[in-house]
């Protein structure tokens, strides 16, 4: 059965960055749905861009911290599935 976006649960990423927090709530979430999408607000890629880290690199910071894998990546939207 196809999951409803209504199910998708979406995390901000905002001007804190990719904080030990953060990853926890990812991954709490992952556990209990198996999906989640992380959204990068604007004042975290302005952050990105100043560390001289483009949106991919971010992207990939990210999904090397999380216990799932980065299956969508549209724009400044990150889909993660459990493993």
């Amino acid at each position: 059965m196809p999951m409803k976006r209504d199910n998708i649960v979406t995390i901000n990423v905002g001007k804190k960055g990719v904080t030990e927090g953060l990853i926890r709530e990812i991954n709490m979430v992952l556990e209990k749905r198996g999906i989640v999408k992380v959204r990068m607000l604007k004042n975290f890629r302005t952050i990105g861009a100043m560390q001289g880290k483009d949106k991919k690199q971010l992207a990939k910071e990210i999904a090397e911290k999380v216990n799932g894998k980065l299956v969508d990546f549209r724009g400044f939207v990150l889909t993660f599935k459990r493993c």
